[in-house]
């Protein structure tokens, strides 16, 4: 129902991405990833797909794991130093890698969001990025144009929604997963509370519930932390 977004089932939430879909991941490293809808899409088994995300998890967790499983054919992302199986996979030749510098790749993004085709930027301007890209002077100055994204799929992590797919995030979770949400032709948000509409304070709402489709609670969050660092070893 339009009125009740809430879905019960993370493999039913997922059902129909089919091979070959393109996805917009929220999370920067391993904070604010939609772990449970990954661990859904790797269950499935869906393959061949185009992923789009700041960076590809670890070996062992976040969109990693669908590395691991060899069912991401292209990555769309800005960081990938973490991952050996990424490094393994792109050296072979199996894997598809669109390096795009991190500003670049938000704002491509959002511009998919707010319906915007393409944008001029500096950025990338003389380096190996520029590559078979149209570029354009503005006042003396050479700008690249980058092309606005859109995916089939959102998957997002929030901290809070209420029933009409309204979220709120929290603190540095909250990074690329506003953007991912308005940029899914279907985005789905897991979350860790689902309150009734009207319950959230209009001031407090991140992404409005217009771009959301389906919401699922999430439960046991393992939230590690990606590389511990303590004094002494920096």
């Amino acid at each position: 129902m339009a009125s009740n977004k809430v879905w019960s089932s993370f493999s039913e939430a997922v059902a129909d991405i089919g091979d070959g879909s393109t996805l917009i991941v929220g999370g920067f490293g391993l904070c604010g990833i939609p772990e449970k809808l990954i661990d859904a899409i790797k269950d499935k088994g869906t393959k061949d797909l185009t992923v789009v995300s700041n960076n590809c998890g670890v070996d062992d967790w976040g969109l990693g794991l669908l590395l691991a499983n060899k069912q991401i054919k292209k990555m769309v992302a800005s960081y990938v130093g973490e991952n050996k199986i990424f490094e393994q996979q792109f050296l072979s030749g199996e894997l598809e890698v669109e390096l795009t510098p991190q500003g670049t790749l938000a704002e491509r993004i959002r511009a998919g969001g707010a319906g915007i085709p393409g944008f001029y930027t500096a950025t990338g301007v003389g380096t190996p990025i520029a590559e078979d890209k149209e570029v354009k002077i503005f006042n003396g100055k050479e700008y690249l144009l980058e092309e606005g994204i859109i995916g089939d799929f959102a998957l997002v992590k929030a901290w809070k929604a209420d029933t009409m797919g309204n979220l709120v995030f929290r603190k540095t979770s909250r990074n690329f997963n506003p953007l991912a949400a308005t940029a899914g032709k279907i985005t789905i948000a897991e979350v860790e509370e689902i309150v009734e509409a009207g319950e959230l304070d209009p001031d407090e709402i991140h992404t409005p519930g217009i771009y959301v489709q389906r919401v699922l609670l999430g439960e046991n969050y393992e939230k590690r932390i990606e590389r511990r660092v303590v004094k002494g070893d920096a």
